[in-house]
């Protein structure tokens, strides 16, 4: 049965990158990160703009509504 991820959660598996990278840079801790990756968690206003700021680094265009429902 495969795994459900949110949009956060599949943009980090099509960017091949890890939830370690966007812990490390959004400085937000392990287990809000894999939670808002697994969808068991919506994310607060403030670590929305961490992460954000993090995928932002790759990805200049990005906005918070392609990840999370605001």
């Amino acid at each position: 049965m495969p795994k459900h991820r949110s949009k956060l959660g599949k943009w980090i598996d099509k960017e091949g990158r890890s939830q370690e990278w966007l812990i490390e840079h959004s400085k937000v801790s392990r287990n809000t990160i894999s939670e808002v990756c697994a969808g068991k968690r919506n994310p607060s206003f403030p670590t929305i703009q961490k992460i954000m700021k993090a995928i932002k680094k790759v990805d200049k265009k990005a906005k918070a509504e392609d990840f999370f429902d605001i």
